[in-house]
């Protein structure tokens, strides 16, 4: 059985381009801090890649900032960027790696209001401006939903927060993707990771507008202007720029191309639905508004046959897919599928180890059935018409095992 990857926003391999434009890299060796001819050539390429990833993005080099990964990234700029004890707000869809730091911050005396999440996944701008005060220190508000591929408002959000409040967006399932341009969102930061979009693994970004103090997290050396003292790691920088030329290039072919079999997939699985067209969810208590977005129910949900909902919004990101299937607990399913070759996800991969309920779907209000039978599908350029077929496939074959199988 031929193994068919549903997880590219977990990560994607590495092309073979990138790889043959990182081998000068490894093979020039050198420190790109000394002063000989190895140093030096080494910083030539350091310094090189930095001025092709800021023109990609839409940025100087010098507000470009090499990391591990997006993790270290918004680490650095969420505690590099705090300042004082004051107040921060961001929405709990954000990703662990922007909750968890936040959630530091506030045992650090910080007051980090948390912002109401539409049922579509959405945070809406008039709820970001409403809540500011004016002690407001910092905004998080990330670009694309790893979970959902929700986009967020972020470039509108910008143009109307005071000029006191700063505001990080995570983008490390947006660029690469979609187009990002750093000066035209007006944020103050941005972070990337290159195994997001063909890259390595173990190399990210940090963009900081030119200008802004931030703190570092590390001490012990000069390089990139002290916001992350160490050895940069060369070729992975290479290996970011050439991935993230690549994907910018073929961004608008590999666009239509994941819309079409995200599309694709979707409508196999609805062939496969005993009573396809979309029914209105149930009102999910008394005295509350009735559900008209999301989800959107196909099939009726009960017996052994295929039922799901739909979570992604309408504007989510080409890549992007998330599912529920009632009658179906998302952890079972997920080893059914596993044992049937097809790699999917119920959230995020930092968090894949937990039993808790997507923290996402939690915020959308989704209903308790839908919240805890939820997958993500995520889709890459490399998969074919016949990859998306086979998948859908097995994607039904195991919901109905897995509901046969059911002993509760």
């Amino acid at each position: 059985m031929t193994p068919i990857d549903l997880d590219h926003n977990a990560t994607t391999p590495t092309r073979p381009e990138v790889w043959a434009a990182m081998r000068p890299a490894w093979d020039a060796g050198g420190n790109p801090a000394s002063a000989h001819h190895a140093g030096r050539t080494a910083r030539r390429f350091l310094e090189d890649a930095r001025e092709r990833v800021a023109a990609l993005i839409g940025a100087a080099a010098e507000e470009v900032v090499f990391t591990s990964g997006a993790t270290e990234a918004n680490n650095l700029a969420l505690f590099g960027l705090a300042g004082e004890p004051g107040h921060m707000l961001a929405a709990p869809i954000e990703h662990p790696c922007v909750i968890e730091p936040l959630k530091q911050l506030g045992t650090r005396g910080f007051a980090v209001e948390w912002l109401p999440v539409t049922n579509g996944g959405h945070v809406e701008q008039r709820a970001v401006v409403d809540r500011v005060r004016p002690d407001t220190r910092l905004v998080a508000l990330m670009l694309a939903n790893h979970e959902t591929g929700a986009l967020q408002p972020v470039r509108h959000v910008a143009k109307t927060l005071p000029n006191h409040v700063l505001l990080h967006s995570d983008a490390a399932q947006a660029v690469g993707k979609i187009p990002v341009n750093f000066r035209d969102m007006g944020v103050t930061s941005l972070t990337a990771s290159g195994h997001k979009f063909g890259g390595p693994k173990g190399v990210g970004v940090l963009v900081l507008k030119r200008g802004t103090p931030l703190r570092p997290l590390l001490f012990g050396g000069h390089q990139q202007r002290g916001h992350r003292p160490g050895t940069e790691p060369v070729p992975l920088a290479v290996g970011f720029a050439a991935a993230l030329e690549l994907a910018v290039r073929e961004m608008d072919a590999n666009r239509a191309k994941l819309e079409a079999l995200r599309a694709r997939f979707l409508e196999k699985l609805k062939g496969q639905v005993r009573n396809p067209s979309p029914q209105p969810p149930p009102r999910s208590g008394e005295g509350e508004s009735e559900r008209v977005s999301s989800p959107l129910r196909f099939g009726e949900g009960s017996g052994e046959g295929l039922s799901f909902t739909l979570n992604s919004p309408a504007d989510a990101l080409p890549t992007t897919l998330n599912l529920s299937f009632p009658g179906c607990r998302s952890d079972v399913l997920l080893m059914a599928l596993d044992l049937a070759g097809v790699a999917c996800s119920t959230g995020s991969a930092c968090s894949s180890g937990s039993l808790l309920p997507s923290p996402v779907l939690q915020a959308m209000g989704v209903p308790d059935e839908v919240l805890r039978s939820a997958i993500r599908f995520s889709f890459g350029p490399n998969l074919t018409e016949a990859d998306i077929d086979d998948a859908a496939d097995r994607v039904a074959t195991c919901v109905r095992q897995v509901k046969g199988n059911r002993t509760d």
